[in-house]
């Protein structure tokens, strides 16, 4: 295959060789650990996996839409095109693994190829993501915690008055301290925690047609005793009344994620349930 010809992951060489910097500077970043690299993927990989991004009236969607957040998620790689699947495996090969763990200084990560709550994400006109901390742990592989997210924006074009600006808050939630645009072929590193707080707050004004999409794959270590916690989200100063509803759906969030964990709670179940024909 064609694909096979391109080097998808283009810049991880002079990544390695810039490590001994990179690594200094993902620890020194504000408010958390997590460093911004652009043009990760080679320029003909990058617009085949823009050209492949599967329509939202596809197969494989899961809608999330709630209070806390309005976007789409497709996990199932095998509807996925060729390009979008040799850069996950790229992402997730020992090589890019063995860059992680030198960037951030976590030995012993794993990459989860079940894609637990990541793999593509659309945000539509409209959609938004409200400010929050990850969930913890996995949801199927037992002794499993999350360590850190990688984004990869896979948008050919973004403006700056469209929004969707990856907002980084401060641990008690006073202010958004960095903010990291959607751009295309720019990849994000982030330690993720229980005060790793962030998103994107503001309804999207892209036009009809523009959608915010990024693939997102999530790392892990193995541990005997990981905390278990639901996505955390968190109201912003100045929310006003909007924090009712933000902790109200939080709560009933915390309570799908005990049954998702215990009673094997499918998310393409809930999904049916809360499609809004959009």
């Amino acid at each position: 295959m064609i694909e096979e010809q391109i080097e998808p992951l283009q810049a991880l060489a002079r990544w390695e060789h810039d490590l001994d910097r990179l690594r200094v500077q993902y620890a020194a970043a504000e408010p958390y650990p997590h460093i911004v690299l652009d043009g990760a993927l080679a320029p003909e990989m990058f617009a085949r996996c823009v050209a492949e991004f599967p329509p939202r009236d596809g197969a494989g969607w899961i809608n999330y839409v709630h209070v806390n957040e309005t976007k789409f998620g497709n996990t199932r790689a095998e509807t996925w095109g060729p390009s979008l699947q040799t850069v996950v495996k790229s992402l997730t090969a020992p090589r890019f693994v063995r860059f992680l763990e030198g960037l951030t200084g976590i030995d012993d990560l794993l990459a989860d190829r079940t894609m637990d709550g990541g793999g593509l994400h659309q945000t539509l006109p409209g959609g938004h993501l409200n400010v929050h901390a990850d969930f913890t742990a996995h949801h199927t592989v037992p002794g499993w915690r999350r360590r850190l997210n990688v984004l990869l924006y896979l948008n050919p074009e973004w403006r700056p008055e469209w929004g969707g600006d990856l907002e980084l808050w401060a641990p008690d939630m006073s202010r958004a301290v960095e903010m990291v645009a959607p751009i295309g072929n720019r990849l994000m590193v982030f330690t993720t925690d229980e005060q790793s707080f962030h998103g994107h707050p503001e309804a999207l004004t892209c036009p009809e047609g523009v959608s915010r999409q990024s693939l997102a794959l999530y790392f892990f270590t193995a541990e005997d005793h990981p905390m278990f916690r639901s996505t955390n989200y968190q109201a912003r100063p100045g929310d006003g009344f909007k924090k009712v509803a933000i902790y109200v759906d939080k709560g009933a969030l915390r309570a799908y994620d005990v049954f998702k964990r215990r009673l094997r709670f499918s998310d393409q179940r809930i999904s049916r349930l809360l499609r809004r024909g959009r």
